[in-house]
């Protein structure tokens, strides 16, 4: 019996790279690896099931698998990992000066089910002492208009949430007090004295938060289709170990101290540095669930609060029993 043949879709990583290109081999699999940006992937699997395989937003696939006979499993691998204190932008000068301050306030976000604003709503709601229902949320592309929501949404009592066409457009004009976007607006990009963040200080207050908390957002998991998985079983843990082992090598070349393989200076002192406070010199950027459940736990709690989920979902419900555990020499 040979190698099967599967087809996986995710945005080029360094700690993935290695697996993409096939330096890293799978066990008892032909991997064929795209790469697009992860708007394109999120859109193409979530909507027809493109690939085999694919890196997904945290929020549509704990969405999916909190309804009936969802379509996907999975593996605890999580690509992206990313402090959403900088994602709220406000016009400079407006009325907003902390984030206390939006209570009663109109926020945009470009979909209700994006990650970056599940975490961002759940720190409002947590942490700054904000209601949902005390929002009117807005949603529309951030830069364009046309986006539209991609999951089907189990909204709470008394949440208003409408749609318009641009939230910067609104933004720069005084119609919203606020907008969430994991990615920066491109008029922030382009420098336009109007708008600002409303965290500036976000690198401290984000320390503050995981210290805190202990929560590290985790922004994408890995997705697989369930048909795949169901008629080979023994592919969920297989790529479990092959993304590990990318990882592994990823981490070298951060910590290599004799070249720089990554174009930037003191990356290991940086990185020695982000080990100690994120991961007290325990596994870097663990995968698997249990070194991740207090991340896991209070966002399947945001989600199942917002109407993200259907209901409210334990961490071992989202992926299969085979890669909860890892053996042991």
């Amino acid at each position: 019996m040979g190698d099967i043949n599967l087809t996986m879709a995710t945005y080029d990583y360094d700690h993935v790279r290695d697996l993409a290109s096939g330096l890293v081999k799978p066990q008892g699999i032909n991997l064929t690896a795209l790469n697009f940006q992860v708007e394109e992937i999120f859109y193409r699997f979530a909507n027809a099931f493109e690939w085999d395989i694919s890196e997904l937003s945290f929020a549509k696939y704990c969405s999916i698998m909190s309804q009936d006979n969802p379509p996907i499993t999975g593996i605890p691998v999580f690509i992206s990992r990313v402090f959403r204190h900088s994602a709220f932008y406000i016009k400079a000068d407006c009325r907003i000066k902390s984030p206390a301050d939006l209570a009663g306030g109109r926020i945009g976000i470009p979909e209700w089910t994006q990650t970056a604003t599940v975490y961002a709503r759940g720190w409002l709601t947590h942490q700054i002492g904000i209601p949902l229902t005390d929002i009117e949320w807005v949603q529309a592309g951030v830069n364009e208009p046309g986006r539209v929501e991609m999951a089907h949404l189990k909204l709470p009592d008394g949440v208003c949430y409408i749609q318009e066409p641009s939230l910067t457009e609104m933004l720069l004009a005084g119609e919203i007090d606020a907008l969430i976007s994991a990615n920066a607006p491109q008029a922030f990009r382009d420098g336009h004295p109007d708008m600002a963040r409303l965290v500036p200080n976000y690198r401290e207050e984000e320390s503050k938060y995981f210290q805190e908390t202990g929560i590290y957002p985790i922004m994408h998991t890995v997705a697989i289709r369930r048909d795949v998985y169901e008629k080979h079983p023994w592919v969920a843990m297989n790529m479990l170990n092959a993304f590990e082992e990318a990882k592994k090598r990823s981490i070298h070349r951060m910590s290599n101290i004799t070249a720089s393989q990554i174009p930037m200076p003191w990356i290991y002192d940086s990185f020695e540095k982000a080990r100690e406070e994120l991961f007290k010199g325990e596994d870097y950027w663990p995968y698997g669930i249990e070194p991740n459940r207090t991340t896991i736990e209070a966002f399947l709690q945001y989600a199942h609060e917002q109407g993200v989920c259907h209901r409210l979902l334990t961490p071992e419900e989202l992926y299969p029993r085979e890669v909860q555990t890892a053996f042991k020499i």
